[in-house]
């Protein structure tokens, strides 16, 4: 990674304006809802509830994007147990507005059971965590919290186990398999993107207010790792960071009908590199497509001295307001560019131990550049009440116990 050298004043002053034209060009401009689910595939409309004499019922509008997201970080089993409610009770007495939540993990494995035929046939249905998820979102829309669906796109065994031919394979034979043991599926295949944009459809009849899209890249391994590669849909002479494009744009092109933000998860390291780290990841091809960029600008993940900083997991507060100082920059002087909401850690790792006083440094870094939005990574769920700000009265009383356990 590129150590990027100290800013200067002059360009501290472009920082600050430039955060406020990067924000407004990052708009969400909403398509209509109500035309594309007239237009929906025959395949989802098993999932639209019924009404008299079994007609299928439009599905409800997505919700308002609020002017600021600030939010927690869900996966498929917390959100399918008890400890979702608890969040929903952290949200109603704190700044937290939003839940980002799993509908496809890097395991490839769905929350819900789903109607689209890949998943069906992949068994992407085998182990969901809730049989139903509308309950739950309802819920958070009683409670003025919006449901954002996190849909992981290139980092899937499953897909590249059930469907061989969109697969990375080995030179040596079979399917190349990453440092974890799992394979992936090959990021040039079209259908690979094809089936997370299906989800994506799927995931806003059940009552999601935003997509958000991740491992929208290539592995990230050694090089004598990759050095096994093989991309059987590579096109002739295109590069990991042309199909990158070409692909995101094809979630873009089926998410925005839906009418809800189109969001994309990144490497932090994209905010600083010069090139696209080898993953097909360059900030200005992403921040350009995108409604809201998330750099994953995780403390832990620098190297020590990156930005001149000796131990940057040690210093959550300098790493975080360097690594988006870079972020901001790049993205004012695009003539359009998403809005930024950085991923702030909130989990302890090699032998640093975060707080909400850790917690918390991230979020003013964040803030005192003036981004207003972030959400904050726990595997877990667990995060510091004391790290949020509170606010005065709990905002609806509709009671945070399911009415049917899912389990």
């Amino acid at each position: 990674m590129r150590t990027s050298p100290i800013l200067g004043c002059a360009t501290l002053l472009a920082l600050a304006v430039g955060t406020a034209v990067a924000q407004e060009a990052g708009g969400v401009i909403r398509s209509s809802y109500r035309h594309h689910a007239a237009q929906r595939p025959d395949y989802l409309s098993e999932l639209l509830p019924r009404g008299p004499q079994g007609i299928a019922l439009p599905p409800p509008p997505p919700g308002e994007s609020p002017a600021v997201v600030r939010g927690i970080y869900l996966n498929r089993w917390v959100f399918a147990r008890q400890k979702f409610y608890d969040l929903i009770q952290l949200a109603d007495t704190t700044e937290v507005n939003a839940f980002v939540i799993d509908v496809k993990d890097a395991t490839g494995e769905l929350t819900y059971p789903s109607a689209v035929s890949t998943a069906v046939a992949i068994g992407a249905n085998r182990a969901p965590s809730v049989r139903d998820p509308r309950e739950r979102l309802a819920t958070l829309r009683e409670h003025g919290i919006h449901a954002i669906a996190r849909i992981v796109v290139a980092r899937d065994p499953l897909l590249a186990r059930g469907k061989v031919d969109w697969a990375i394979h080995d030179t040596e034979g079979g399917l190349w398999i990453d440092g974890l043991g799992e394979p992936w599926v090959d990021a040039f295949h079209d259908s690979v993107w094809v089936y997370a944009a299906q989800l994506a459809e799927e995931a806003v009849l059940m009552g999601f207010d935003e997509i958000q899209f991740d491992y929208v890249r290539f592995p990230d391994e050694p090089p004598a790792r990759l050095k096994r590669t093989v991309y059987p849909s590579r096109r002739d002479g295109e590069s990991k960071r042309v199909a990158i494009r070409r692909n995101v744009r094809v979630l873009r092109a089926r998410v925005q009908p839906l009418g809800v933000p189109f969001t994309l998860d990144i490497f932090g390291l994209t905010s600083s590199a010069t090139g696209d780290l080898g993953i097909g990841q360059v900030w200005e091809d992403l921040a350009g497509e995108a409604d809201v960029v998330l750099p994953m600008v995780y403390p832990s993940h620098y190297r020590r001295g990156s930005y001149g900083i000796a131990h940057p997991n040690a210093s959550p507060y300098e790493t975080i307001r360097r690594a988006l100082q870079d972020a901001i920059a790049r993205s004012a002087s695009m003539p359009r560019s998403a809005k930024i909401r950085p991923y702030l850690q909130s989990f302890s790792i090699f032998r640093v131990r975060y707080t909400a006083t850790e917690v918390r440094a991230q979020i003013d870094a964040t803030e005192e550049l003036g981004l207003t939005d972030w959400v904050l990574w726990n595997s877990s769920g667990n995060y510091p009440p004391g790290a949020l700000r509170a606010t005065r009265s709990v905002r609806s009383p509709v009671p945070v116990t399911p009415a049917t356990p899912d389990r």
